[in-house]
């Protein structure tokens, strides 16, 4: 069986697709079972990317994108909206070059329409079923996996964590 057909990439589309159109028909949600369903899709996300299969693939050629920037603008405003006062959170980034910790600013709503943009290009490019152009995705998708998106998956799902259980304490 060819690789791109393979379970761990198969497995990979069938949960990228559910973390997409779940963040897709979010508009309205409360914030509570917004939180707490994230709270089971973003690690499973993050699994299944590590068992995703390694590919040969070109830094040169970048896959067809499906996500427009008024996509990403809506999404990542709907979602922002969800969180509320939740939504801006610091962070403490450590700098290799200056050894030093770094403080910055960033949004839940942003973070998870930054992991949504390749995940749902990968799926529509599954979904296409041309062999060749899924192989470069998959390589694309490994790659902004390991360099940005599988760190902002653990940043929002440490946020989002301290949002359930040490923010509001709900029960």
């Amino acid at each position: 069986m060819d690789i791109v057909y393979s379970s761990p990439v198969v497995e990979f589309v069938t949960v990228g697709a559910e973390y997409c159109a779940f963040l897709e028909q979010s508009e309205g949600r409360d914030k509570d079972s917004f939180v707490d369903t994230l709270l089971k899709l973003l690690p499973l996300l993050y699994v299944k990317a590590t068992l995703l299969p390694k590919v040969e693939g070109s830094e040169f050629l970048q896959p067809e994108t499906f996500v427009t920037e008024a996509d990403y603008e809506w999404l990542r405003g709907m979602l922002t909206t969800i969180m509320g006062e939740d939504d801006a959170y610091e962070d403490l980034i450590y700098d290799e070059q200056m050894q030093t910790d770094e403080s910055r600013w960033k949004s839940v709503g942003e973070e998870l329409s930054d992991i949504y943009q390749p995940v749902r290009d990968f799926v529509e490019t599954f979904r296409a079923g041309v062999e060749d152009n899924i192989a470069e995705a998959l390589w694309s998708l490994s790659d902004s996996f390991e360099l940005y998106w599988g760190g902002n998956l653990v940043d929002v799902l440490r946020r989002l964590h301290r949002v359930r259980y040490t923010l509001h304490l709900h029960s």
